[in-house]
């Protein structure tokens, strides 16, 4: 399985020239590598004081809340505009969108915490990303603090032009150098970015003569205005304070040049020392004026500069007022038809109003109709109650009829088994014995593999067909030949097979080379899941009674403690689940699905032993889950009831709390053996026995739940081997009666330990069980069927 998609946190703003530059480049850079991009998207901040119109920055209370909402939306799809075109630009890699959203912090601090708060292991940032919005971050100072304070384990690419380049620090300055080493940017970690404004607006009583030029200011922004605004108005207040001092100057210079006349008595060295001083008043008047000039000079560019931006100023303000006009006159068209709308709605209400007066008659004369309608109904009731009289004493005689056509079918059905277990002990190829079939008889059984007769499809590599050989039921798994077992593999497996036989453990018939497929037992009933589990809860989940479960989980513990004592190794089933048991006609356990190589130690055994608790308690739930089997067992053993399966019935509270511990020790204890847990489990089922046994003799004929009961033997007079109501049972050594015929057939086999515990027996000596012989002859005289 592929590891998961490196993935590479691109941050792009609004600028979407450099935008697209950035991610074409991260694009490139891992081309060749499993990536998935998310693009880190700033939108800018809009402020709650202003907002920017198409004229211009206005405070947000002049604008109507629609109008916000309005604008608001409009920025809103330029921005998802915008973010659908990164989208498309990455093509096919897998692309995520995480808008930073958040208004109380710098952009630069909120980086620095999303690289920690989501551990970004590369992150690709244009360098203009700073500053293409309009959150609280300096451009250069930001990109210096991100440089500076994010994790060490964050790899920062930065991009200018579509190319990466390398920030270093200065003597407190940022330093952005290409790949050649050839500087790019310079900036301080402070203010660097209103530097770099100033130099392009030189504020008021500044000397500096270079002034923007018309091509630098065309793509000014609403911030740019403002700075621009609060200059020239500063620019204003300048002018007039100058012209009131230019005034005084102008006093002041008529004042220097009317000097009264000198005296004519003055000396001659008088004259020249007032002349000298008059020339030098002259001089310093001269310099002033030469600094007047100059000033006047740098007053004038600064005019010739702000009547730049107002004239610039005026004619987008001039455009913004044609948009507005065509808007206006958009609008005009849009309330023009939706007057015509409500003409249209108001002639379609009239037309309602016509419909609903012919409406309200029409009702009027059905609500008479009506009431005749009540005296027929009326009427009808009373013919209806007397035919409802008439058919509960028709269903009477139906259900009659019904209980003696099910007393014949029982009687047939007896027969029919009587006659396939007749012919089956007479087929010793298909009777506890290994017989290879021919494709042919294959094909014959399985009508050519019918789809009709699948059972399951290929799951596992094998298909599962129900089928008939000499008239005896049988399930053939076919190994599909495509990824499938090999030939050595499939003999092996069918030899060991082979030699499993065991009441509880999925009978194998025979098997056939040719195709691959082996023959097994046909179980009527199908698997423990679906009885159990059935969103459809049908007839066949409610067979499964307290008593029916109590006897499945002892023969399955029989079969698993098999398999367990297996010589020389033991067999661990490895999966044991409700779908890993099947169900025959009479609802007796078998398991199938274990795996006859699977020989292991005694930690594999222990997984089966908890599986085996898990399955128990799912019996006793009839949950998946059965948690709350152990919380109501440790709090309050009466409490067990509450969480019991009710399609089970009545369960008897003492054999349920020791069949709850019973499955708990198998989840938690590690040195139990199988054997064990079937002997307990044996006990539990001899008390359930002995309640079925007392209430089998008490059915009532008005019960439905005891008639459905009533069909099905107690599991006491099922013989373990045949599965089948006994004729002459007889106490073997282990404890446990069988069938006459089919113990005998054992232990002519060669076999000497007990079908159901697997241990040794003592002895082969076989005594009658007379009294278990009666209770099944009284049994079968209370079904009204004949003992043969």
């Amino acid at each position: 399985m592929d590891s998961e998609a490196e993935k590479v946190y691109v941050a792009v703003g609004n600028d979407s020239q450099d935008g697209f530059l950035t991610l074409e480049w991260a694009l490139k850079k891992w081309s060749s590598h499993s990536i998935s991009i998310v693009i880190l998207h700033a939108p800018s901040n809009t402020s709650k004081d202003y907002v920017y119109t198409p004229m211009g920055k206005l405070p947000a209370s002049y604008v109507s809340d629609e109008k916000l909402e309005f604008f608001r939306k409009i920025k809103e799809g330029e921005n998802d505009k915008l973010l659908s075109e990164y989208k498309s630009l990455c093509g096919k890699v897998n692309v995520e969108i995480l808008k930073i959203e958040k208004y109380d912090e710098p952009l630069h601090k909120l980086l620095v915490e999303l690289i920690s708060g989501l551990h970004i292991t590369k992150l690709v940032m244009g360098i203009t990303f700073m500053k293409s919005s309009s959150w609280k971050s300096r451009g250069g100072s930001g990109l210096l603090y991100v440089h500076r304070y994010k994790p060490d384990f964050c790899e920062l690419f930065m991009i200018c032009g579509g190319k990466l380049v390398f920030m270093r620090e200065e003597n407190n300055e940022g330093i952005v150098e290409d790949e050649q080493g050839v500087m790019v940017v310079k900036f301080k970690e402070k203010g660097s970015f209103r530097g770099w404004l100033g130099k392009k607006l030189p504020e008021s009583g500044s000397n500096d003569k270079n002034l923007p030029s018309s091509s630098t200011s065309n793509n000014d922004s609403p911030d740019q205005w403002e700075n621009y605004e609060q200059e020239m108005e500063s620019y204003f207040h300048q002018l007039e304070s100058s012209n009131s001092d230019g005034d005084g100057s102008e006093v002041e210079n008529d004042t220097l040049w009317k000097m009264p006349d000198m005296p004519e008595n003055m000396s001659a060295a008088d004259k020249i020392e007032a002349l000298k001083v008059k020339i030098t008043k002259a001089h310093d008047m001269i310099q002033l004026k030469r600094k007047e000039a100059q000033a006047n000079i740098e007053r004038h560019t600064k005019a010739e500069w702000a009547i730049c931006l107002c004239t610039r100023r005026a004619e987008e303000l001039e455009a913004h007022i044609n948009e507005e006009i065509a808007v206006k006159a958009d609008l005009k068209k849009e309330l023009d038809t939706a007057k015509e709308e409500e003409d249209e709605v108001s002639i379609e209400v009239e037309d309602k109003k016509r419909k609903l007066k012919s409406i309200m008659e029409l009702q009027h004369e059905l609500s008479n109709k009506l009431q005749l309608s009540s005296l027929t109904k009326s009427r009808i009731e009373a013919h209806l109650e007397r035919a409802v009289s008439t058919r509960a004493k028709m269903v009477c005689e139906i259900e009659e009829l019904r209980r003696q056509r099910d007393v014949l079918q029982r009687r047939v059905d007896f027969c029919t088994e009587k006659d396939a277990i007749g012919m089956a002990t007479r087929l010793s190829d298909l009777a506890f014995s290994y017989r290879e079939f021919t494709a042919e008889e294959i094909r014959a059984a399985t009508e050519d593999f019918s789809e009709c007769l699948r059972l399951k499809s290929a799951g596992d590599w094998t298909n599962v067909y129900r089928g008939r050989i000499k008239q005896v039921a049988v399930a053939i798994k076919l190994y599909i030949s495509i990824n499938g077992l090999s030939q050595e593999a499939f003999q092996a497996k069918v030899k060991l097979l082979s030699h499993i036989r065991h009441p509880h453990l999925l009978a194998m018939f025979g098997s056939c080379s040719e195709l691959k497929c082996i023959v097994f037992e046909y179980m009527h009933n199908g698997w423990l899941r679906d009885a159990l589990f059935s969103l459809r809860r049908g007839s066949r989940s409610r067979n499964l009674n307290w008593h029916t479960r109590i006897r499945i989980a002892a023969q399955v513990s029989s079969g698993l403690g098999f398999l367990h004592s297996a010589m020389p190794r033991p067999i661990v089933h490895g999966n044991l689940s409700p779908s890993k048991i099947l169900l025959d006609h009479n609802l007796v356990a078998k398991i199938h699905g274990f795996r006859p190589g699977w020989c292991h130690n005694q930690s594999d055994m222990q997984a089966d032993m908890r599986a085996f608790g898990n399955l128990v308690l799912q019996l006793l739930t009839g949950r998946n889950w059965a948690g709350l089997v152990e919380e109501a067992v440790v709090m309050d053993q009466t409490a067990l009831i509450h969480v019991l399966d009710e399609n089970a019935g009545q369960w008897p509270l003492d054999l349920s709390v020791e069949l709850a511990g019973i499955a708990l020790r198998c989840l938690a204890d590690t040195e139990s053996s199988m054997v064990t847990v079937f002997r307990e489990i044996e006990q539990v089922r001899e008390k359930a026995d002995a309640i079925m046994a007392c209430k089998e003799f008490e059915i009532s004929s008005g019960d439905g739940a005891d008639m459905e009961n009533s069909c099905h033997a107690p599991g006491v007079f099922l013989c373990p081997i045949l599965q089948d109501v006994m004729k002459n049972p007889h106490i073997a050594a282990d404890g446990f009666s069988y069938e006459l015929e089919a113990i005998e057939e054992w232990l002519r086999t060669g076999h000497d330990t007990s079908p159901m515990t697997n241990l040794k027996l003592e002895n082969k000596y076989l005594a009658p069980n007379h009294t278990l012989r009666s209770l099944i002859h009284d049994w079968h005289n209370k079904r009204s069927i004949p003992l043969t």
